[in-house]
């Protein structure tokens, strides 16, 4: 693992680190901020994975996470949203390819050699960070924006028992009923439609839940709400009677002002389960 650069930030410190990945076959690169708890033992961790786009240094920089975390004692991981780098497959839209691996292990060419971002974030980086770093696996939790906040959740409710909590930041939610999720999966998963069914939070959320508290915050002026349809997930947990809070809140966007202004409460939320 390499060192890419460490600053001081609240006591604590953030962190941009790179390692060689089997799970992805090239390297990658991810933030990790550690409170000043993290000096004399391990600390709670919750992991931000992003959206479309992002790399892990989005997050990192415009959510003003590490305030809180650092408040509560609780480490942050950023992780990138997919592969990159010379003979990694690649698309000229903004929605396929490097910067949007939607969390899911492709199947089909030219993708599957390198897009595994679903093993690379639940089985690959948790090794090498727990491993590496001061942190107690015992007590994660996880959230996400956008395609981030579909990551967050499916992996949440695939995992029983290793988050304390889960939350997101508009979500997609029922990507195999949107074109942010039905063209992305036709292309890293191929055209049989079981495939996707695991990689849909509504659909797991009818299916199974999640074993813990949830918090949903979805801006109402979201200029893509057509595609996270917030509407299917709300439905699926009033549905299953699923323990949680789902907010739309009046008049935000998608943006990370959205974000960063919501930010203290996903973790301070996140801290009440971590430290319970």
């Amino acid at each position: 693992m390499k060192t890419i650069s460490e600053n001081r930030a609240f006591g604590g410190v953030q962190g941009v680190y790179s390692h060689a990945s089997t799970a992805t076959g090239g390297e990658m690169t991810f933030g990790l901020f550690l409170p000043a708890e993290a000096e004399t033992g391990a600390v709670p961790v919750l992991w931000y994975l992003s959206g479309l786009t992002c790399t892990h240094e989005n997050a990192m920089v415009k959510a003003g996470a590490q305030r809180w975390a650092a408040e509560a004692g609780i480490a942050l991981v950023f992780p990138d949203t997919s592969p990159r780098g010379e003979g990694v497959a690649n698309d000229a839209a903004y929605d396929l390819g490097q910067g949007a691996g939607f969390y899911v292990n492709a199947t089909q060419k030219p993708w599957s050699p390198h897009f595994r971002m679903w093993d690379y974030v639940t089985e690959e980086l948790p090794r090498v960070l727990f491993n590496a770093f001061p942190l107690a696996e015992e007590a994660q939790a996880i959230t996400g924006h956008s395609m981030g906040g579909h990551g967050a959740l499916t992996i949440a409710m695939s995992f029983p028992g290793r988050f304390r909590s889960v939350s997101a930041f508009a979500p997609i939610c029922n990507p195999t009923g949107s074109d942010w999720g039905r063209k992305q999966f036709t292309a890293y998963l191929g055209a049989d439609e079981a495939t996707w069914a695991p990689h849909d939070a509504t659909l797991l959320m009818k299916k199974r839940g999640f074993d813990g508290p949830m918090l949903i915050d979805q801006g109402t002026s979201d200029q893509f709400l057509d595609l996270l349809k917030p509407e299917t997930l709300a439905a699926a947990m009033a549905e299953r009677r699923q323990g949680g809070t789902f907010r739309m809140q009046k008049g935000y966007d998608h943006s990370y002002f959205f974000v960063s202004t919501f930010m203290e409460e996903h973790v301070a939320f996140h801290a009440g389960a971590l430290h319970a």
